[in-house]
């Protein structure tokens, strides 16, 4: 589970001995500095570079090469040592590129002796620099983290140096490009391995789905971390990530250059793979991408006429549908409506912590201005405000423009992925229902609607989670306001979230196999009838809605006994002696008006089917405002925790606590006025008479 890290995030290192592998589209020195608690460097004697490459704990590259290899042992480092910095500079030579800004992005990524990677980190954002301090590994109470850093220096390692505290830092500049000279430029090759099984993602809504890294799991609010591996890096990650600490000096903004110039996060590019002989990058746009997705690239000049236009030189590949690993073409779009998720995450991550320094140094520079006395009167403080002002304008300028660059690439892959999406993926006025037929094998996932951020309020990522079921889905109709500051009255929220819950279970229907889903609804005061015409009319329900307290009781004794009969048969390894009569299919209650109609014994049935159901198929989709069942107290916590929350307008309570956003989640509704729930669910109706 690799953390996929973004300028500032830290990850908690389980390994003693580490390598640092780093991967660049052109030859660079790569080398590292020991420094103290403080971050200071006190000789050249602390500096591992290629004239002198050996440390105590530490091992760098004899020479520049487009990829490299340290060793690092913190188990020997000496106790004064508390911070490891890994450094990367371009090579003076008359031929190379003269800024970090004119290559592909560098990839570094600390692993263990076996190559399991631990964390990763795309050096996006740099330009003019031509010495960047890539990541650091520093001492905390006892135990190592890594940070990502990404601090580039346009004055290159003299000026990278000096900022370290070395006084020599002009000699030691001068005796390592001294020692690249001499040296034969190669590339470490990475050992080929053995082709594997991609692993499957993990959702980050808390069930099986693809991750993001670094991620936490959710807790007791609706987090969007994952909760295991993830094909991508995401989620990626660990189940919990503790929060970034900012190095001492830094402004610990993720996405803000300590120097001046911020950079956004767009979607990373992929890093150079093993043998790779990828020459340098001209100067000109980046192709910054997903570093785990897969990416097209321009064919070569010998395929036919008829093969995809090239690229231009130094732009990146027009999106392709279907840009990511995978088995099949549905794994592989799922791995890239994640990635663009991940994308869309780190850019805005770091467009918002470049803004934050921004900021903080215009403060920090009008207090300075107005120290004085003297300035506070006349035209100096008046020149030193307007000064500080211009800054801050470019610097979010600058942030903005990266932003916007990232996001125009995110929406001309949106726009090409969204046509292509099968009917699991796909929204309801997609054209993909036009052609609908009843599949005859399950889906690996399912949209339940849309994510997107204030920043980026037209980019809508759909919300992919990962079949089966692993937890209950709770629409909430209770009362709240919605993002654009309107009202909405209980009674039209109460209709929405029953059609929110319709469409769901349509879709569920629809993607399945004809049978694999019997569909149960109790609505105690029969309130739902209109929303529920789609499915009563198609005869898609095994029976009419359950009405009145005796219809809560029998419905939920039923579903109740057969998770009781699955549960025992399963234990006992007696499958296949269940009752002649019992339903095997998955089974769908849908619950309206809870806690109306629903006494002691049916509130702790309807907990026991939220807990135990989704593990035997069965499955739990309640609309429920929470607090109408306030007078039940504590009691009901640890229902609602159970359950997904999701909500039938736009609100934006969805947290990630990887990159600390708050995504709106938009229900995934059929237009208005469009018969595709009607003609889609009589196709399934028609089937289950068929087979």
């Amino acid at each position: 589970m690799a953390a996929e890290l973004v300028r500032g995030q830290n990850h908690p290192l389980s390994h003693v001995r580490l390598e640092i592998r780093i991967s660049a589209g052109t030859p660079v020195v790569a080398g590292a500095t020991l420094g103290d608690e403080h971050g200071k460097v006190h000789g050249v004697e602390w500096v591992a570079h290629p004239g002198a490459p050996t440390l105590p704990g530490l091992e760098v590259s004899r020479q520049a090469a487009a990829d490299h290899r340290l060793a690092v042992d913190l188990g020997a480092m000496p106790e004064a040592v508390h911070r490891v910095a890994v450094l990367l500079a371009l090579p003076m030579t008359a031929d190379g590129p003269g800024r970090f800004g004119a290559v592909a992005a560098p990839f570094v990524a600390v692993t263990g002796l076996d190559g399991t990677e631990i964390a990763g980190y795309t050096l996006i954002g740099l330009d003019t620099e031509t010495a960047v301090v890539a990541l650091e590994l520093y001492r905390r109470q006892g135990a190592w983290k890594v940070r990502a850093v990404g601090q580039g220096y346009a004055g290159g390692l003299v000026e990278l140096l000096t900022d370290q505290g070395l006084p020599q830092a002009h000699q030691l500049a001068s005796t390592v490009q001294e020692a690249v000279a001499r040296s034969l430029a190669r590339s470490v090759q990475t050992p080929a391995q053995a082709p594997a099984v991609p692993p499957r993602p993990v959702s980050p809504y808390g069930v099986q789905g693809a991750p993001a890294p670094g991620a936490p799991q959710p807790g007791y609010s609706d987090g969007l971390a994952p909760s295991g591996t993830s094909a991508a890096p995401h989620p990626t990650g660990p189940t919990g990530s503790p929060a970034a600490e900012p190095a001492a000096g830094a402004p610990g903004a993720a996405g803000a250059d300590p120097t001046g110039s911020p950079g956004g996060a767009g979607p990373a590019r992929t890093p150079t793979g093993p043998g790779s002989t990828q020459e340098p990058t001209p100067a000109g746009p980046v192709d910054y991408r997903h570093p785990r997705r897969g990416h097209s690239t321009s064919p070569p000049p010998t395929q036919s006429p008829t093969a995809a236009t090239p690229s231009p030189p130094g732009q990146p590949a027009p999106p392709v549908a279907g840009d990511a690993t995978g088995w099949s073409m549905e794994e592989r779009l799922y791995n890239q409506v994640w990635g663009m998720f991940e994308d869309l995450a780190r850019t805005t991550a770091a467009y918002r912590s470049a803004v934050d320094f921004a900021d903080s140094r215009m403060e920090k520079e009008l207090d300075q201005a107005l120290a004085d006395p003297r300035n506070r009167i006349g035209g100096q403080g008046d020149t030193a405000r307007e000064a500080a002002r211009a800054k801050h304008a470019q610097l979010v300028e600058q942030a903005r423009a990266a932003f916007d660059r990232d996001l125009a690439q995110l929406t001309a892959e949106s726009e090409v992925v969204e046509p292509a999406l099968p009917p699991a993926y796909a929204r309801w006025d997609s054209p993909v229902w036009h052609g609908y037929r009843v599949p005859f094998e399950s889906p690996m996932a399912v949209r339940l609607g849309d994510l997107c951020l204030p920043e980026s309020a037209e980019l809508r990522i759909p919300m992919l989670i990962r079949l089966p079921l692993e937890r209950g889905l709770w629409i909430d109709s209770g009362a709240s306001g919605s993002l654009d500051g309107s009202f909405v009255d209980a009674h039209t929220l109460s209709g929405l979230a029953m059609d929110t819950a319709v469409a769901l279970a349509a879709r569920l229907l629809a993607v399945h196999p004809a049978g694999y889903y019997t569909v149960h609804v109790i609505d105690p005061a029969g309130s739902a009838t209109r929303a529920l015409a789609p499915l009563g009319r198609t005869g898609v329900l095994a029976a009419p809605p359950a009405v009145g307290a005796a219809g809560v009781a029998e419905t939920l004794a039923r579903l109740t006994q057969r998770v009781d009969l699955v549960q025992m048969a399963v234990r006992g390894g007696a499958a296949d002696s269940l009752p002649p009569g019992l339903d095997t299919s998955e089974q769908l209650l849908i619950v309206n008006d809870f806690p109306h109609g629903f006494d002691d014994r049916a509130v702790n049935q309807l907990r026991y089917l939220a807990d135990e159901g989704p593990a035997v198929g069965v499955h739990l989709m309640m609309v429920a405002d929470r607090e109408e069942a306030s007078a039940y107290g504590p009691l009901l916590d640890p229902l609602w925790r159970s359950l997904m929350r999701l909500t039938p307008v736009p609100d934006d309570h969805l947290a990630d606590p990887w990159v600390g956003h708050a995504w709106t989640y938009e229900p995934a509704l059929a237009p208005p006025g469009s018969e595709v729930l009607q003609q889609v669910l009589t196709q399934v109706a028609a089937a289950r008479t068929k087979y």
